[in-house]
């Protein structure tokens, strides 16, 4: 039997398939949305998980899994007095859950359009009927109009003159702070890093990345914010012991001896929730942060921040022959994790080896791939040179910046032992003043060098 046969009148089988399809992928459910309705399945037990489905994404901005979707409507199933309909979604649930065979995929993909407007049609003429017997001519008119309009765009788009006002409308953009009070202001990250947006933390090896990332977790839990923390380097305990070095300014290696003091100071605090979450290099993907979020949303935590420690050692849901592909894969989707959860995420980049060579590493040295910077609505980069990490200098870059300004650039002072980061001069500096600043600075130090040198001639 063909497929053109065997789905000819969008019965039973295609029409699970449909609900299905939405639940295994979600950017095409988010298509979806706008075009199917509940009411457009024929079959009550698919009418009942779509509309619970849908119910979810508008209250949460993401949509459930089998597994949250099940958790979903387990009450709703136990209190029911319609054994059928509790029947048949457990029957349906079970089906997909022990055969989640995906066959015809693409051609289900490609003819839900047309089932749509083909139900959308039968309930517009199903209401017609009754309301042309009441001559209500302009009410049936509206509807077909509607079922006309089902598959195109809601919105036409913004109509610049007449649509003024909206472009005014102060919109209250959810933020986390990066703790960094300049970069926070609302000429730069307006505020914080937002929800849905993904930002990258790029430098080269032992400049300071993870702690960074350690030291926005650490000011997002000041502001009574939940987070997670993955860590693919450093282990679960050594992670956790930056957090307690940070909160309770304790040097990393004397926070196991001072153990009473750490637990007394945290009496005193009030600290959003925090969870670290360890995976071995290379062995998890965005999807597998995905469903440890939804794991954890399931017992009541949901963060309001999640910071990955780095994006750049993570594996990848597709394979290339280039790497370059993988790593811009792999950003795009967790700026999509971003999106659909809609919380901020923080990451961290490894910038490449001419970067080393630099005064300041910019969106060219992103190592591997510059897809990264397309992908992420902040980059923000550190750069020390070896004399200055004696004494904790160094620089922070704002190279890409889609909430305010950027091409800034501040000095900083950088306390590794307690992973804390404090802009000296709040006066931001170009690129060209920098390098000028440092080649005067290395020049004065030269001199200096070389007047010690001819005084113990």
């Amino acid at each position: 039997m063909s497929i053109e046969k065997n789905f000819s009148k969008f019965g039973k089988q295609f029409q699970e398939k449909v609900f299905q399809s939405m639940l295994s992928d979600q950017s095409w459910a988010a298509q979806m949305i706008e075009v199917v309705d509940p009411d457009y399945f024929d079959l009550k037990y698919l009418s009942y998980l779509c509309e619970k489905y849908f119910k979810y994404y508008n209250k949460y901005k993401t949509f459930p899994t089998l597994t949250i979707l099940i958790t979903i409507i387990k009450e709703d199933l136990t209190k029911s007095k319609d054994i059928v309909l509790r029947d048949q979604i457990i029957e349906y649930l079970h089906r997909m859950k022990t055969n989640p065979n995906m066959g015809d995929l693409q051609y289900v993909k490609d003819k839900s359009l047309e089932f749509c407007k083909r139900q959308a049609f039968k309930e517009a003429l199903e209401q017609s009927v009754e309301l042309i017997q009441t001559e209500k001519y302009e009410s049936v008119l509206n509807i077909m109009k509607d079922a006309i309009s089902v598959g195109m765009p809601n919105s036409t788009g913004h109509n610049f003159f007449e649509d003024i006002e909206a472009r005014f409308v102060q919109i209250n953009r959810q933020v986390c702070p990066t703790g960094l009070e300049r970069l926070d202001q609302k000429d730069i990250l307006r505020g914080g890093l937002g929800r849905g947006e993904l930002g990258v933390i790029a430098a080269n090896t032992g400049v300071g990345k993870s702690h960074f990332l350690v030291a926005m977790g650490c000011a997002a839990m000041r502001a009574q914010k939940n987070v997670i923390h993955y860590t693919f380097e450093l282990s679960e305990h050594e992670t956790g012991k930056r957090y307690d070095s940070h909160l309770c300014n304790i040097p990393s290696n004397e926070v196991i001896e001072r153990k009473g003091e750490v637990i007394d100071k945290y009496k005193n605090m009030e600290l959003g929730k925090l969870v670290i979450k360890e995976y071995p290099t290379g062995s998890a993907s965005v999807l597998t942060l995905r469903n440890h979020i939804e794991k954890l949303s399931l017992k009541g935590f949901i963060p309001s921040l999640v910071t990955v420690d780095y994006a750049d050692v993570m594996k990848s849901s597709k394979s290339y022959d280039s790497l370059r592909h993988e790593l811009k894969l792999i950003y795009t989707e967790l700026r999509n994790l971003a999106v659909d959860l809609n919380i901020p995420i923080w990451t961290a980049s490894q910038a490449n080896k001419d970067s080393s060579k630099s005064d300041v590493v910019g969106l060219e040295n992103l190592g591997e791939c510059y897809g990264k910077a397309q992908v992420a609505d902040v980059v923000l980069s550190i750069s020390r040179k070896p004399m200055e990490k004696a004494d904790g200098g160094g620089r922070i870059f704002v190279a890409k910046n889609r909430a305010g300004r950027d091409g800034l650039l501040f000095p900083i002072n950088i306390d590794t032992a307690r992973s804390k980061f404090k802009i000296l001069d709040d006066t931001e500096l170009t690129l060209n003043e920098a390098v000028t600043q440092d080649e005067n600075s290395m020049k004065k130090k030269l001199k200096e060098k070389w007047n010690e040198v001819n005084k113990k001639w």
